[in-house]
Parts: structure tokens; sequence; C-alpha cells
């Protein structure tokens, strides 16, 4: 058997996985990974009851754990990317990178150094190694499946890992919690991203960012309102615009946030879901990461997601470059946002993705 090192996060997940390769019969190391320090006092802030549930989850199983700070490799590969995405007016997911330059990084090398074979985490996801290539798979569980936050794993971060859960769903997850009579069999998933916790977002980005006050105009170029900052809003917003009952309010449809004028410091907004100007069919990616050596020609087929819980859509790379790929969905995609991920499948194989340009 391997000398396995765990992140655990005091969630049901990281709790039953590390229970599960004890079962199995490896050595088994718990770390939990401190990534945010900031204001750790703050309401807001759970990380001193993560790691006190992670804790008495390691004394049940009958497992070691520590804890390991990450804080600074986290605010400087992580966090200044996305206070930098931001300002720019792009919506970043730091939870991607935070996998690939955090969990499976500087955690994969810590994990190393003390001797371990393996990291594991309590991703929905599942490895599969064929002839000389290792894959990346959706979990069993499609509802839960995680690969979208891991394709920018390369193929020693697949190598060198192992998700106990990927072939699992998360009720029967919660249900071994329940007969190992764990005290977070219940505990609710960890939403949003993890160093806002369930703090207001505007609150948070507040602190980091300027907030340059502009206006906000219609389809017809007509100024029905202002803005507190471009940074603050993402396409497809429809709660907090700050414009319900404008008097341009024509169709009574819902308005929603639709382009950004970077240059010009302006918001658009239109009524209506199907607004045309929230459907995309071409999107380009940039910022490329393969999870294996695969080689796309133009016109290669498969599906993409352009969001988390988005369902997979067909679509067709029609042109390739050195640093970018344009693709093309068969169906329009719903408000395509810049600063998020473009994840591409063969199936249930997650080869890669890009940034969305």
């Amino acid at each position: 058997m391997a000398r396995v090192v765990i992140g655990m996060s005091g969630g049901v997940d990281s709790s039953v996985s590390a229970y599960l390769l004890k079962k199995q019969g490896h050595e088994v190391q718990g770390i939990f990974m401190k990534n945010w320090e900031e204001d750790d006092n703050d309401e807001y802030c759970s990380s001193r009851q993560d790691w006190l549930d992670a804790l008495s989850v390691a004394d049940k199983i009958g497992i070691d754990i520590d804890a390991m700070n990450f804080s600074l490799d986290y605010k400087n590969k992580v966090f200044s990317n996305f206070l930098k995405e931001y300002e720019a007016g792009r919506t970043p997911n730091p939870d991607i990178f935070c996998n690939s330059e955090i969990k499976f990084k500087a955690f994969l090398d810590y994990a190393m150094s003390i001797g371990a074979d393996y990291i594991a985490t309590g991703h929905y996801a599942r490895i599969e190694k064929i002839n000389e290539i290792t894959y990346l798979k959706k979990a069993v569980d499609t509802t839960k499946d995680q690969s979208y936050f891991l394709y920018r794993l390369n193929q020693y971060q697949l190598q060198k890992s192992i998700f106990p859960l990927g072939n699992m769903h998360k009720n029967q997850v919660r249900e071994i919690a329940k007969q190992l009579d764990l005290h977070n069999a219940l505990k609710k998933d960890s939403t949003g991203i993890c160093f806002i916790g369930k703090r207001p977002f505007r609150e948070f980005l507040n602190k980091y960012v300027a907030n340059k006050q502009g206006i906000i105009l219609n389809q017809y170029g007509i100024q029905i309102g202002t803005h507190i900052g471009l940074a603050f809003y993402t396409l497809g917003q429809r709660k907090g615009i700050g414009i319900g009952g404008s008097k341009d309010d024509i169709s009574g449809e819902p308005w929603f946030v639709a382009r950004k004028d970077i240059q010009n410091n302006i918001l658009y907004v239109v009524q209506g879901h199907q607004h045309p100007w929230l459907l995309s069919k071409n999107v380009k990616i940039e910022n490329i990461s393969y999870t294996y050596p695969v080689d796309l020609n133009i016109n290669w087929q498969g599906s993409a997601k352009t969001r988390y819980r988005q369902q997979d859509a067909y679509c067709t790379i029609t042109n390739i470059s050195n640093d970018s790929n344009d693709i093309e969905f068969s169906q329009e995609q719903w408000a395509v946002t810049p600063g998020q991920s473009l994840v591409l499948y063969n199936n249930d194989i997650c080869l890669g993705g890009g940034i969305i340009v």
C-alpha cells in the first residue's frame, strides 16, 4: 500500500475520502491547508471551525493531521491574479487556479517532500491510466462532477493524485459519514469563493478594487442609470444592477448586464433573458492548458462548458494558434463571460481548456 497525504478541509467529502483511503490499507496523513488569513478573525471566516472539524474527524477515524499555511503562495499566485482580472473588468474563477497552483502544486510539492507517494482530495472526479496517458474523467455523480475546476492539471499532477469519491454519489458519501458518526455528516457544502465566504461580495471587493462610477446605457444608447464600477458587475447579472422600475422599462422584462465598455467606463444592460446581446455562438480562449498531450486539429468536434453548472454543449474548434483557440458552438450559449474558463470534453474525458477572452 501507499503513503497518501490528503487535504482535509473539515467538510464531509474530504473526511470520507480519508476514511476510504485508510480502509483500503494506505498509510494516511491528513493536512489542513490554510490558504487565507487576511481577516482571520472576521465574522465571515470559518477557517478555525473548519480546522476543529478536521481535527475531530482525524481523531475519529484514527489518522494524524497537521496544518500547513499556504497563504503567501495563495496571495501571490491566486489572489493577485483575481484582483488584476477584476480591475480589468473580467470575472475570474480563482478556485481553478487554487487547484493548479496551490492544492496540486504547493501542497503536492510539500507532500512529496515528506515522503508521500500520492496526494488525495475530496474532489468529485476520476483518474484513469490507459497505456502511457493518465486521463482526467468526469465523476460518476454528474451533478457533483468537479472536473471543470481541475482542467489545468498536468500529467504529473494527475499521476500523483487520488480522488476516492470519483465513483460515488454524494448521498452515499453522507451515508458513510452518518454510519461513522462523523459530526460533520450533514455539514453544508462550501459554495462560492473560499476567501470571501458568506460575506457580501461587493463589500469584500470594495476593500481591494477602486469603484469608479459611470453610466448605464440600454441597447439604444440611452442612459438609464449609473453604476458603481465595472468590476462589480458580471455578464448575465440580473440582481443588484440598481435600475429596477426604470422609466425606460418598456417590456416589463428583467434587466441583465450584457456588455462592458472598459475604455469608456460604460455598462450596457438589456431586457429579456434571451436578448441577442446575451447569446454567443463563437468564443475565443487564451492561456490554454491541456490535461495530456493532445493534438486538436481545426474542425475537432466535442463538447464544452463555459460555466460550471452548464450542460455540455456541442462545439467545434475553428481556429488554432500558438496562444488561442476559436470555438464555435452548435447552439448559442448564454452570457459567455470573459475571465471565466471554457473547458473541453471528449465524452467523459476532460481534455483541458482556456480563459474566455
